[in-house]
């Protein structure tokens, strides 16, 4: 593909580029960080293609992880061709997305848990946006200008704020340079051609190095139609986007400092029955800055101290066509700060064991602004939260670890809460509305053992209790939102969510078979959800009951238990011609049950799948049927959802490009759902109405400088 892909979608308008910068550990020191890489976020000398060193295709095992971590490494992210973070991970176990608008608003689901209970973050500093209260809001964040996606649960989450029960996506790129590198400059250009949606995309990347700066910019764009399903296409679901940043590093003899600035842009269609006949689109747009830096110093006591600032100015426009023209039906805006510091100690040694340490303190702000249809739904509202916490490690030999955290932090919601007659109903009574602040002070704790066994597995077993304060939304939410087809009530006295967790992995990193399993459960006190009540509504309070046109949502808290399995495994089975080949299986299951023995709504069903494989130096092949189980375990309201194959094949080659001055290009081709099958995402509120993607055949390119 060529750079001129990149700007198909500069129909959205132009974006400004300024400056800032982030940091990196010079090389000479890497060797020193003992601790954990998730925990202590360590720089990297090369993006590597797995925490292991495996070839093309294997599977991402990080043995020393006391939880289950799931690594998507760059040419995953290119075969994958997802336009979100909800479309990358849809198919690994234990994760699905929300689906609300395929390929332009899917916001990751994990074991069955989504919204405030999943963080959502770009190089360690959350996505700043609104995709956490309500399921058509996308997340700005666009896999074209991703190196890495990693998906945290456990321990290693508590690091980022205790909202994170279900996990920690964390995005990392090299928008803020992370390594120095050679004198020079070089970069990466790649697109690709989808059938199913008319789609076209592309990015350019360029890093460069002068003295002890490192610089780094990026573009990209995507430009897509309605996407095809069995029979035809679902009505409003295009999905256009563009973007870029710059940034730049600063090394020191004793660490770094570096910043950078971006911009996202994204119009995308709301698919379903009553969006797509009155056109509804979200135009949004978000400004971003970013920093970090660390310092190392030369003492018997302190290691390191290292920094995380992130700032943004977000909005959205959800407009509708109403003849003889369109209208801004909604408006969110959203202005946010966060910062971490954390600062590390050396390694200390104790009568049983060597000690390693983190101690950090992380601040929050947050504004939440609605005007239009929005402001009925929730009015400004603001969230201040300050936390302190603590990771270390405890080497008790060389192949038995244990892993404890701590965190405490304070949050105060402030809005406008409004009070609803019991039943919900609007011949019921008016709703009275006065300003209200919560404040919460939630604490969490986390322990884990690891053990290493014979034939190099290693063991873990860990506990974890974690508190959440609520969200603004699940507070004071009062009103119709247009573009997810709900009238949403939230309560102002909602308490705490409580989750205590015990899971347990066995994982083999290395050798001919490759193996992650995980089983867990938890028991949440006060779990908070979106209840639907089976009543309708108009634009006003007085109409539900009688109403059509929203389905009425309210947020509601029950004690409740999940529990589930995870699994994914590899074996090369040997020699084919000049390659190794080998098969690959996965399944998952979460089960989630109210102390009424009612059924939680909007859980993942089973999925079984398998696959074959077949790769060596340059090429990659490999096929997989995942099968979904039908999900009847519903909640009241819900309707069951149908399973489905899902069948998808990939093959593609990369060759070095000797003696000029490219140094290597990949080609490829990928069928996904290729048995052009119904599939129906029981995770999704519009999974009634609306079909994921049916069968597509994507060609992607990739030329690196």
């Amino acid at each position: 593909m060529s750079l001129p892909i990149a700007f198909r979608a500069a129909s959205l308008g132009p974006f400004a580029l300024s400056i800032l910068a982030l940091p990196i550990l010079p090389s000479a020191l890497r060797a020193q960080v003992t601790l954990p890489e998730i925990l202590i976020e360590a720089p990297r000398a090369t993006p590597p293609a797995n925490a292991t060193g495996l070839t093309e295709g294997q599977l991402t095992v990080i043995d020393r992880a006391f939880v289950p971590v799931t690594v998507v490494n760059e040419r995953d992210i290119q075969r994958n061709g997802g336009a979100t973070l909800g479309d990358q991970l849809f198919n690994l176990p234990g994760i699905t997305g929300n689906s609300f608008a395929p390929g332009a608003a899917n916001r990751p689901v994990i074991r069955g848990l989504d919204n405030a209970r999943v963080r959502i973050q770009e190089n360690g500093i959350g996505a700043q946006d609104v995709s956490d209260l309500s399921e058509d809001h996308a997340v700005p964040i666009d896999p074209l200008a991703a190196e890495r996606i990693e998906v945290i649960r456990g321990p290693a989450a508590l690091r980022f704020g205790s909202a994170a029960i279900g996990g920690v996506v964390n995005v990392t790129n090299e928008r803020i340079p992370t390594r120095l590198g050679p004198e020079g400059v070089s970069g990466m250009v790649r697109g690709s051609l989808s059938s199913g949606d008319n789609g076209i995309d592309g990015a350019a990347q360029v890093r460069g190095r002068s003295g002890n700066w490192a610089y780094s910019a990026d573009v990209f764009g995507r430009n897509a139609g309605d996407y095809a399903i069995p029979g035809g296409r679902q009505a409003n679901s295009f999905a256009n986007s563009f973007g870029g940043s710059f940034g730049a590093s600063y090394f020191l003899d004793n660490g770094y400092i570096g910043a950078s600035i971006s911009q996202f842009r994204s119009l995308y269609g709301i698919p379903g029955v009553e969006p797509a006949a009155s056109r509804t689109r979200i135009d949004m747009i978000q400004t971003r800055i970013a920093s970090k830096g660390e310092f190392r110093f030369d003492s018997p006591v302190l290691d390191a101290v290292r920094f995380w600032f992130g700032g943004s100015l977000y909005r959205h426009n959800e407009v509708n066509y109403a003849p003889p023209g369109w209208d801004i039906g909604a408006t969110f805006r959203s202005q946010e700060l966060e910062g971490r510091v954390e600062t590390q100690f050396k390694p200390l040694s104790t009568p049983i064991g060597t000690l390693n340490s983190v101690f950090g303190i992380q601040i929050g702000a947050k504004n939440l602004g609605t005007s239009g249809e929005a402001g009925g739904l929730l009015a400004p509202s603001t969230t201040r939260s300050a936390a302190a916490f603590y990771f270390g490690e405890l080497a008790f030999t060389a192949s038995t670890r244990m892993q404890a955290a701590f965190r405490l932090e304070n949050t105060r919601v402030a809005g406008t809460q409004a009070l609803f007659p019991a039943d919900f109903l609007g011949g019921s009574g008016p709703v009275v509305e006065q300003a209200r602040a919560r404040a919460f002070a939630p604490m969490s704790a986390s322990l884990g053992l690891l053990q290493d066994l014979p034939y190099g597995f290693v063991g873990s077993l860990t506990g974890q209790y974690t508190e959440r304060a609520p969200r603004a939304q699940e507070l004071f939410s009062k009103g119709p939102h247009d573009a997810s087809g709900t009238f949403e009530i939230g309560d102002p006295n909602l308490r705490k969510e409580a989750a205590t967790t015990i899971e347990l992995g066995l994982r083999r990193a290395q050798g001919p078979w490759r193996f992650d399993a995980s089983a867990y459960f938890t028991r949440f006190s006060g779990f908070i959800y979106k209840r639907l009540t089976g009543a309708r509504c108009d634009d006003d309070f007085a109409s539900c009951g009688t109403g059509t046109e929203f389905q009425q949502v309210v947020f509601s808290q029950q004690d409740a238990t999940f529990y589930g399995v995870e699994l994914r495994s590899q074996l090369d089975i040997g020699e084919l011609g000049n390659g190794t080949i080998g098969v690959e299986g996965q399944y998952d299951f979460v089960r989630a049950r109210f102390a009424d023995n009612t059924n939680v709504p909007r859980i993942p069903p089973h999925r079984l799948g398998g696959g074959v494989y077949w790769r060596n130096d340059n090429w990659f092949a490999r096929m997989t049927l995942l099968h979904a189980f039908s999900q009847n375990d519903i909640a009241p309201n819900e309707t069951p959802t149908p399973g489905y194959n899902l069948l998808n094949a990939e093959i593609s080659y990369r060759m070095a490009l000797r003696g000029s001055a490219f140094k290597d290009v990949t080609l490829g081709l990928v069928g996904t759902n290729l048995l052009d099958q119904n599939i129906r995402n029981a995770v999704s509120f519009r999974k009634d109405e609306v079909l994921m993607p049916g069968r597509n055949v994507r060609l992607f390119a990739t030329v690196r400088f």
